[in-house]
C-alpha cells in the first residue's frame, strides 16, 4: 500500500469527517482517478514530436498513453479533423496513489519558483487541473534525451461535491496551495 493511501485512510478520513460534519464514512470525499494529458501541437509537422512525448508520458507513468486527436479542422493552425495532436493517460488505484506520491513528494519540490498551486485551479464541480511548465520535473525523465520541452496538465478527479472539499481534500492528501 503506497503511503498517500495509507494517510488518506488513517490521516484525512478523520479529518474531513470532523471538520465537514459527514454521518458516514461514504460521504467523505476520494480521488477517483488523475488524468495526465501532453499537448502536441507541433506533431502536425512532425510526427515524432508525437512519439517522443507518448514516449516521455510512459517513462513518468508506467502506463502507455492514450493518442489524441483533433475533433475538428482548424486552418490558421494547420490542423486537419482526425489529425494526432497529443496523448493522455488515466491512472486509477493502486497506479494512481503511486503517481500521487512520487509527484508530491518529489517532483513538486523540483518545480522552479515555485509557492504553490493556484486556487483558480478548480472547476466548480470538485475537480482540480494544474499545469506543469515543464516535464524535466520528473525524475524519470532524462536531461540529455529531452528534444523540447512540454507542459502537462494534470487533474485530479475527485468525488467531492464543492471545490472547497476538494482543496480540503488535496491539501490533506499534501498538495500545496498557494496562500
Amino acid at each position: 500500500m503506497s503511503i498517500t493511501k495509507e494517510r488518506y485512510q488513517k490521516e484525512v478520513v478523520p479529518r474531513l469527517i470532523e471538520n465537514f460534519g459527514y454521518q458516514n464514512v461514504m460521504q467523505v470525499p476520494k480521488v477517483e482517478k488523475i488524468v495526465i494529458n501532453v499537448g502536441v501541437g507541433d506533431a502536425t509537422q512532425n510526427a515524432r514530436y508525437l512519439d517522443l512525448a507518448v514516449e516521455e508520458l510512459t517513462l513518468i507513468t508506467g502506463q502507455k498513453p492514450l493518442v489524441t486527436r483533433a475533433k475538428k479542422s482548424i486552418s490558421n493552425f494547420k490542423l486537419r479533423r482526425g489529425a494526432s495532436i497529443g496523448c493522455k493517460v488515466t491512472l486509477r488505484r493502486n497506479s494512481m496513489y503511486e503517481f500521487m506520491d512520487r509527484f508530491l513528494n518529489i517532483s513538486v519540490a523540483r518545480i522552479r519558483d515555485f509557492r504553490g498551486f493556484p486556487d483558480s485551479s478548480f472547476d466548480g464541480r470538485g475537480n482540480c487541473t494544474i499545469g506543469i511548465k515543464e516535464q524535466l520535473i520528473f525524475p524519470e525523465i532524462s536531461y540529455d534525451k529531452v528534444e523540447r520541452v512540454r507542459g502537462m496538465n494534470i487533474t485530479f478527479v475527485t468525488t467531492a461535491s464543492t471545490d472547497e472539499e476538494a482543496k480540503a481534500l488535496l491539501e490533506a492528501l499534501g498538495l500545496p496551495f498557494r496562500k
